[in-house]
Parts: structure tokens; sequence; C-alpha cells
């Protein structure tokens, strides 16, 4: 590699400064690196200014806002939750429509036109808008004419969040079920062929044999029934009923569905765990091997569009000055200190230049969060300094700040603990209160003697909000509740209730003094972004469900406040009369507004007596209802919820044993290197560094005087992005294809960065 260590080299690449409007590409680039984005912008000025608009924080919050008042708008029409009149429905969706479309024209203003017309989600963005005001036209004309009329395209509301430019994990996700679907449907097929067998000879053995169900109705009568209870039986939601009459009628019949439930329960629900993940995790890797080359090729574009060459002869390389201003671009809110510090990692050898490899993990570096720390006096110390810097007081704030004193009142929280489970109405229970509240507030008062207050109160300080919250509101309330005991007059059972549950919220602080309760808790908080992923997909599918659930049942089953009615013993239906359904107080579980669709769901996931439930509609409608709830269940349980579980299971074993990245040592080298990180046990990991989100200030232990103005230290291992939690789940594996790509992004260097056809073109991921 030539140098550009010479100082006249240094110096010209100092001088030579980018234009605006380069600058401006290069943070496209290095923006779509750091999220993953790999949109076809156009690289034109114009168009690169409304694509870094596009990408901007506060359209983001503003189209999310609108998706959600769009499906929200389901509790307020017919079947509602809260009824409002249809043109102010329509008119609130109308709004919805228009922002839609405005963020649809921006967005088609900032890539080439045949890739906007070539990119299957906005295809899919166009079709849901036109159709959902073609049939806000039609219904609107049904209503006036007074027709019945059906708005068959709430259905298509959450396709909305799918198909949004940012809802990419969410297409991602959707992608790989179907690319998965064909190897998953053999096992499926053949898992309801072993239904379709067992049943059969279910039928033949138990038909003729006169047997009664606990209900009275005749046992595995005809073929349809015997498929449904024996699919019932593989969730296990009917077992052991199923199977008593026969049970009851020879202990020999037990053999039947023990071999059943062996068979299908055991091996095939087992086999299809894992089928469907497997097909699920290899497309996902291939969708995740396709983000790094992109990333790596935008990255390299941005090197492209920024890179000097001096005139000694020496490699393409990027001055220091176009660094700074490229950062500041991308990355508005960093620090300076935080820019140096990245900056000396990233120059390691001090050239005032990098070359490309050492700019290519830009993108990577300010995913990394830095917490910056500064150290301000405490005030004591500045208004009687003799008092505050006297042995007595030192050995307060070293006593303070030892583990046995975090250790004391983990104690006394779990003596706290046993109290609130005693009997609260004997005198000395309830007067112990009082001396909890008063050891609560005396640490937080010893707390504040020894830090800061500003910083004792810092942004990210959680616990220190947390606690000070929870015992200001608690002694609040629990003089409230006194004085009015003491009054005679009405004791509120709200106020009492308040207190109850703040004094429980106070232990929650044992599992941050538990190393091992705090470990399982970051790494759950770590892997939030790829469970809120998965969130999101089973609202979409739950969304569907419900609307279409309320279409065929609204109406069908009804609940009663007053249990005394007449009609609340049948739900308010007489063909429920006498059923499970009715007798087992399910009336609630009904399809009459988007709320009480919801939880039913929840309840079919869950899957518990979901058998009942289905059994239920089924009665008051067709048989054929019992369709519905299967395809749920295929959909949801079967699919959805495998793929989550072994999803959430790997993600949480690798981060578990999470061991940090090359870029984060590389960071704490320099840290220490500059003498600028903070000591070890300040900087151990509780779920406060988990749920770390940004750069903070903090000011230093005041009891040390030696400490540095500033400090720095990794805030969290939490990856910033859903993305970049799937690179490390495929590293392994990956490292083989990031060579590869590391060719090609060499390749694409050497091309037109201003080229709109030179951003990465991957068919198969075109609609991310």
């Amino acid at each position: 590699m030539a140098s550009t260590s010479s100082p006249d080299a240094r110096a010209r690449l100092g001088q030579d400064s980018k234009s605006k409007e380069d600058l401006e590409l290069a943070s496209a680039y290095v923006s779509d690196a750091q999220y993953n984005r790999n949109i076809f912008f156009d690289t034109s000025p114009q168009a690169v200014r409304l694509y870094l608009h596009y990408n901007r924080r506060l359209p983001r919050v503003l189209l999310y806002f609108f998706i959600l008042l769009d499906l929200s708008l389901a509790a307020c029409e017919e079947p509602a939750v809260v009824p409002l009149p249809p043109w102010a429905t329509m008119l609130a969706e109308l709004l919805c429509l228009h922002v839609f479309a405005l963020r649809l024209v921006h967005y088609a203003k900032v890539i080439p036109r045949d890739k906007f017309w070539k990119d299957p989600k906005n295809i899919c963005m166009i079709a849901i808008l036109a159709l959902t005001l073609l049939d806000m036209i039609i219904y609107g004309a049904l209503h006036a004419a007074g027709c019945y009329a059906l708005r068959w395209s709430r259905v298509l509301r959450p396709l909305l969040l799918v198909n949004v430019t940012e809802g990419r994990q969410l297409r991602r996700a959707f992608r790989s079920i179907r690319n998965a679907l064909p190897q998953i449907l053999s096992v499926f097929l053949l898992f309801i062929f072993s239904i379709l067998i067992f049943s059969l000879m279910a039928l033949k053995l138990f038909n003729k044999r006169g047997l009664k169900t606990s209900d009275g109705a005749p046992y595995f009568s005809n073929y349809a029934d015997a498929v449904f209870d024996l699919y019932v039986l593989v969730t296990t939601a009917n077992s052991p009923d199923v199977m008593m009459p026969a049970y009851d009628a020879s202990s020999a019949f037990a053999v039947f569905f023990i071999v059943y439930i062996l068979v299908n329960t055991f091996i095939f629900m087992s086999v299809f765990l894992a089928v469907v993940f497997n097909n699920y995790k290899k497309y996902l890797k291939e969708e995740v091997r396709q983000l790094v080359r992109a990333k790596r090729h935008k990255m390299a574009r941005a090197f492209a569009v920024l890179q000097e060459r001096p005139e000694d002869g020496g490699e393409p390389a990027v001055s220091r000055a176009s660094w700074n201003r490229l950062v500041r671009l991308v990355q508005p809110d960093i620090s300076h200190a935080h820019t140096q510090l990245l900056w000396s990692v990233s120059d390691e050898r001090n050239r005032g230049a990098i070359d490309k490899m050492a700019f290519v993990q830009l993108a990577d570096l300010l995913n990394i969060q830095v917490m910056t720390l500064k150290s301000r006096p405490h005030p004591l110390g500045r208004l009687c300094p003799a008092f505050y810097r006297s042995a007595p007081s030192r050995l307060l704030c070293r006593w303070v700040q030892h583990r046995a004193f975090a250790v004391a009142y983990d104690i006394i929280i779990v003596i706290n603990a046993v109290f609130i489970g005693l009997d609260e109405d004997r005198p000395a229970i309830g007067n112990s209160e009082w001396a909890f509240l008063a050891l609560y507030l005396l640490e937080i008062l010893l707390k504040l003697y020894v830090i800061e207050p500003r910083g004792f109160f810092a942004a990210h300080n959680f616990w220190n909000w947390f606690d000070t919250v929870i015992v200001v509101c608690a002694l609040i309330a629990t003089i409230i509740n006194t004085a009015l005991k003491s009054s005679g007059g009405y004791t509120s059972r709200q106020i009492l209730d308040i207190v109850f549950i703040l004094r429980v919220l106070r232990l929650i602080r044992v599992v941050d003094s538990i190393n091992r309760f705090r470990t399982i808790m970051n790494t759950l908080i770590r892997i939030g972004p790829a469970i809120l992923t998965f969130g999101q997909l089973i609202l979409v599918v739950y969304y569907v469900f419900a609307v279409a659930g309320m279409e065929l049942f609204k109406g069908k089953v009804k609940f009663y406040e007053d249990a005394g009615d007449p009609a609340a013993g049948d739900c308010g239906n007489p063909l429920l009369r006498g059923s499970a359904f009715a007798r087992l107080g399910y009336c609630k579980n009904n399809f009459n507004n988007v709320v009480n669709a919801f939880v039913l769901l929840v309840q079919l996931t869950v899957v518990n007596q979901w058998h009942v439930l289905s059994s239920g509609f089924a009665a008051v409608t067709h048989k054929s209802a019992r369709i519905y709830f299967v395809l749920f269940h295929i959909t949801v349980v079967i699919i959805i919820i495998n793929i989550f579980v072994a999803f959430v299971l790997e993600a949480f074993f690798l981060e578990y044993s999470l061991d940090k990245s090359d870029l984060h040592t590389e960071l704490e080298k320099k840290i220490e290197e500059l003498q600028l990180g903070v000591a070890q046990e300040a900087a151990e990991d509780n779920l406060v560094n988990a749920m770390e989100t940004s750069d903070h200030e903090q000011p230093a232990d005041q009891s040390e005087s030696s400490k540095p103005k500033l400090m720095f230290k990794i805030a969290s291992k939490r990856y910033r992005t859903v993305d970049a939690l799937l690179q490390r789940l495929f590293e392994v594996d990956l490292e083989q294809e990031d060579v590869d790509a590391d060719a090609d992004a060499n390749a694409d260097a050497n091309a037109d960065p201003r080229d709109a056809n030179a951003n990465i073109a991957n068919p198969s991921f075109s609609a991310a």
C-alpha cells in the first residue's frame, strides 16, 4: 500500500475540500449503509436532497402516526367500540390516504422512474390506495341509498405497514416465510394425511359402538367431526376429553390415542418446527447476505465520492476535514469529543487521512453507542469545601459507593417484599411501611450527597429516576391514604391500590442487583427489536383475521353486563343454549368490535379451549365456520409462532454468550490508550446500559478528584438495528460472502459514483 503519510500530501488532502453536493451524496450512502437501506435513489443533487429529507425522523414518525390512525379506525366503524358517523371515519381515512399518497410521490421523486415502476411494494401501495378509494366511493353511495354496504378494503389496511419503505424488516419476514412455504407445505401435507388416516380409523373403531361424549352427543359419528376432533387433539386443547368415552368403554382403546399423540403431537410437531425454522433461516440468511453486500457497496460509493488522490501518487484517501463534515451530516447530534474518538480509531497511524478499508468501517462505528461522561464538581464541594472534603465526609462517600451498601438495600427490598405479602390490616405490618419509606428516602439522600444532582438525575440514569419517582409517589399516596383513614372519612380504594402497586414495583430493583437476572434481562432487551418485528407480523395477521371475523360473526354472540338477564345464559342466541360455550361463560369472546376480536384471537393463539370457541361460532352459523379458526391456528400458531420461538431461541443464545465485536474492542482500546476510560466496576452492564439509545453526559464520581474532565465508555452491546443482529446471527456463514463482497465493492468503487445505476442491483432484494 502506498503511503499517504507525508506532511505535504496530508496538507493537500486537508485543503482539498469537497463540495456540498458531494458530501450530501456521500452522507446518503453512509446513512443507507448505517441503517441497511437498499434504495435505488437518483444521484442528482436535487434528488439527493429530497432523499435526505425523505429519511428524516419527522416524516417517518408522521407516516407511522397516520398508519396507526388508519388501523385504529376499525374501532370506530361498525361494529364499533366507539361509534362514529360513517362520514367522520371516511374523512379521517381520506386524510390518511392523502398522506400515504404524498409520501409515495416523494419517494417517486428520489428514485429513477424505471426503478419505481419495477418495485413490487410501490405497485402494492398504489393498488391499496386505489382499491380503498374505490371501496369508500361504493360504500358511501350504498350507505346514502340505504342499502347494505360492506367495507371490504379494511383487510388491506395492515398491508400499508408492510409496503411502506420503512417496513423492510416486515417485508423480509413475509418474503422468507413465502419462500419457505413449499418445503413447509410438504411436511404439512404429510401431517394432514396422518390426521386423515387416524380419523378414518377412529370412525371405523367408534362409530358403531353407541358411545356418547360428556355433552351427550354421538361419539365420532361422522368423518368431518372426527377430523376436527383429532386435529384439536394435536394441539392438546381437548385432551383427555376426546379420549374418555372410548377409554371408559375399554382401556385398550387408550393405545390408539397414545399412538396418535406420539406420532402427531410429539414427532410431527417437532419435525414441523425444525423444518419451518430451517427453511426460514435458509432464506433469511440469503436476505442478510444481500444486506451485507449492499452495505459494503454503499460505503464503497461514499468513498468514491469523497476520495482524494495525493499529488505524490499515493493511494486514494479521505481527508479528516471531509470525514468530519460527513459525520456531522450523517449524525448531526454527535458530540465533538465522540467524533474525535471515532477518528482516532479510524486513523490509527495518525496520517491525517484514511484509506478505503478504514472508511468502510464508519457505518459500523456510528452504530456503536458511546457514552460521553463529563465530570462536574458537587455543589457542596463548592459551597462548603472544608466540610465536604473532611475525613468523615470522605468516609461516608466511600461507604455509600461500596458494594456492601447496595447489598444492604437489596436485603431491605427483600424484607419489604415479605412484609408486602403479609396481612396489611395488622398494625405492626401497616406501620412498617413508614420505616421502609424512610430507609428508601435515606438511600436517595445519601446518593445525592455523593453524586452531583445533575448527574444523579441524568437522562440515562434510569434506576435513579425509577427509585425517586416510585418512592416519592408511594410516600404521597401513603400520606393521603393514612390521612383519609385517620379522619374517619372514605378511604379511596384506588389510592390504596396505587400504594400496593408502587410497593411491588420497588421489588423490580432486585432484578438489576442480581447478576444472573441482569444478564437475562439485558439479553431480552437487546433482542427487543427483532421481537418487535415479529410483533408487527402478528399484528398484520391479527388485523386481517379480526376484520374478517367481524364481518363473518358480528352480532352472533352477545355479552350482557347483567348476569340476571334471561338472554345472558345463552349469549343472546338460542342456538348456544346448553352449549359448552355458554356454560363456560365465553359470551364476551365475540367479534362485535375490533377490541373483542383481538382478545379472542389472543385466546385462540394460546390454544387452550380454542375448539370450544370455534364450536360456539360454528353453532350460531355453520360447521364450515371451523375453517376460519383452523386457518388461524395454522397461520399463527403453527407457522408464525414456531418461527418466532426458534428465532428468539437462536438470538437469545447468541446474545447470552455475546462477545464484543472487533470494532467494540478497538474503540475500548483507544479509550484506554487515551486514559479516558471509566473504571471497570463503574462500567459494569446493567439494565440502564441495555436501554441506552444515544450518547449522554454523566458526571464522574465526585469522590475521585483525579479523574479527567471528559471520559467515554461503550454504552451497551445492544444492536441499534435488527439488521445488525441478523448479520451477527449469520456471521460465520457470511465470512466468505464478505470477502466476495469486498472484491465487488472494490470494482464498484471505480465506477462513476453519480451514476444512478451504480446503486446495488439485487433483484430478489429490490422490494426492500
